[in-house]
């Protein structure tokens, strides 16, 4: 008896650790809201985007796979976003390095969304080991619809197929 209450506590407790720690989003799961502020020190939310197909890419300034896949993702914003579709960028590069997000954004010609994440509260929500670049697509109804980790040279297409889905799926 004091064996099984010991397990059953153990067990318990475990599952508030995993909980509180954080598990990445899963696909099909109702994604998490959230208010940031953008490069322009706007505020923007989630709910912003309600009704939207979202590619929302956690990056930052440092990673070079990040920078590598960007000028893919513009290229997606402007084929889909006539059709209701947005990349949200957010950046999770700290107050100290979040002074290079704007110029590099400028720099690049970018013109999609782009939100920093400085505490790290918002990537933690959906991808708490925090790998780079995390790309989540959310339909029209909230709900995650794909999940990418990293980024190699090739993954735009499928990144694509995925988009142009997600896009073309009932509203």
């Amino acid at each position: 008896m004091r064996n099984r209450l010991l397990a059953t506590c153990l067990a318990f407790s475990g599952a508030l650790w995993l909980a509180a720690a954080g598990v990445a989003r899963a696909e099909g799961t109702t994604a998490p809201g959230f208010t940031l502020r953008d490069i322009n020190n706007a505020e923007v939310k989630l709910d912003d985007y309600k009704g939207k197909v979202v590619l929302m890419n956690f990056w930052a300034t440092w990673c070079q796979p990040c920078q590598a896949e960007m000028p893919h993702l513009q290229a997606l914003h402007d084929e889909f976003g006539p059709k209701g579709f947005t990349v949200v960028s957010v950046s999770i590069d700290d107050a100290r390095a979040a002074s290079m997000v704007k110029p590099l954004i400028k720099r690049n010609g970018y013109t999609f969304p782009v939100l920093l994440d400085k505490e790290t509260t918002v990537v933690a929500q959906y991808n708490p080991d925090k790998t780079l670049p995390y790309t989540v697509i959310i339909d029209r109804s909230g709900k995650i619809q794909n999940v990418h980790r990293g980024y190699n040279p090739g993954d735009e297409k499928k990144l694509r197929e995925e988009v142009a889905a997600a896009v073309s799926a009932a509203k």
